[in-house]
């Protein structure tokens, strides 16, 4: 079997197990590659492109948690973008993990501020975001650059789990105007505590590409202009995925609850509700 047969072999079957366990699945497979062939090129391939649940882990300098994902790591252990730092601490070695830029570090900085005040603005003020960038060119300039935004919030009764993943990609086009790629996932994980049987579980992804102007006058520079505009892309992409999952789930369910369910209403009570049940369930299965 070819290296490409084998990626689409795995992504095929990741597709079709249940989504709640896409982490364990992921880890499953990876090892099984590993056990069996030794590709890590495809391991890592596998773990760039298959979205799971963010991670918390805390920075051991600052004791502020962040979000851990394939584009902060480096073996078993995550760069913090608080402290610049990778916790577990890694065993000194001849290779280096990969930094940002000073220049990149610096923006980076300034997005984690800015995306943190839009997460207390969109979340309600709780969850947790994270943004990594790197360069995408020799120089130590923002003549083209790459990075992720993190975005996670837990309910406090456990009933509802949101994970938005925004990779993204800044290419200049002229002295005042720049490409923008947007990839969107977000992995949504909803259950009724009153009834453990009842949950909804999956993913969305979605790319958004534009032109934006920079605006670097009145006050502004570079790094504000590209701020402004990531803000206003990610804004706008949570916005079009929010509308598509109520869509997708919620619509769904209504269509499962009042059309296929409804029209058998001669059944008993216990019979009806029993079956109302058995295809609810296999239903959002199937979503």
């Amino acid at each position: 079997m070819s290296y490409e047969d084998k990626f689409d072999a795995s992504l095929s079957l990741l597709r079709r197990l249940h989504p709640k366990q896409i982490t364990a699945n992921l880890d499953n497979i990876c090892t099984l590659i590993q056990q069996n062939n030794g590709e890590d090129e495809l391991v890592q391939d596998l773990l760039s492109s298959v979205d799971t649940p963010l991670k918390v882990v805390k920075c051991q300098d600052t004791g502020k948690p962040f979000l851990c994902c394939d584009y902060n790591r480096d073996g078993d252990s995550y760069r913090s973008p608080c402290s610049n730092k990778y916790f577990p601490v890694q065993a000194d070695d001849d290779e280096l993990p990969p930094f940002p830029s000073n220049t990149i570090r610096q923006l980076e900085i300034k997005a984690n501020d800015a995306f943190d005040v839009y997460r207390d603005l969109y979340y309600e003020g709780s969850g947790i975001s994270s943004v990594y960038l790197w360069d995408t060119e020799d120089d130590e300039t923002l003549d083209g650059f790459a990075g992720v935004v993190l975005i996670k919030k837990d309910t406090e009764d456990g009933s509802g789990k949101w994970n938005s993943i925004h990779v993204f990609e800044v290419i200049p086009e002229s002295a005042s105007t720049a490409l923008y790629k947007l990839t969107t996932s977000v992995i949504l994980d909803l259950k009724n505590n009153d009834d453990s049987s009842l949950s909804l579980a999956g993913s969305l992804t979605r790319q958004l590409e534009t032109i934006q102007t920079l605006e670097v006058d009145g006050g502004s520079n570079l790094e504000t202009s590209h701020l402004i505009n990531l803000g206003t892309l990610v804004e706008k992409s949570e916005y079009n995925i929010r509308n598509l999952l109520q869509e997708v789930y919620f619509d769904k369910l209504k269509d499962i609850m009042l059309k296929d369910l409804r029209s058998v209403g001669d059944l008993g009570d216990q019979k009806l509700e029993n079956l109302k049940q058995s295809e609810l369930i296999k239903g959002l299965q199937g979503l």
